[in-house]
């Protein structure tokens, strides 16, 4: 893990935070707080659950969390966010 680069968002990153209900603070977090995996293509990911306990943006069902997963590529001077996925559920973590 890198804490010390910047990250920033891809166009296409910015676009899927909106359409799935993150946040580019809640990105940030992820990547800053929580282990990397190794993703495809030499990129990485990390994934961190949030209390949410609203309607998600997909199909209005109100959570009681929300799993945000971002997908990014670690280049010289930056962490540069590619995707996120984002998970609803209410299940407890097992």
């Amino acid at each position: 893990m890198s804490e010390q680069k910047a990250i920033q968002f891809s166009e296409h990153a910015r676009e899927q935070i909106v359409l799935r209900g993150a946040s580019e603070d809640e990105v940030s977090q992820t990547i800053r707080n929580e282990l990397w995996a190794q993703a495809k293509r030499g990129k990485y990911r990390a994934k961190r659950r949030f209390a949410f306990g609203k309607p998600s943006p997909i199909n209005q069902k109100v959570y009681r969390f929300k799993e945000v997963e971002p997908i990014f590529a670690q280049e010289p001077d930056a962490l540069v966010v590619v995707t996120v996925m984002v998970y609803y559920t209410n299940e407890e973590e097992a």
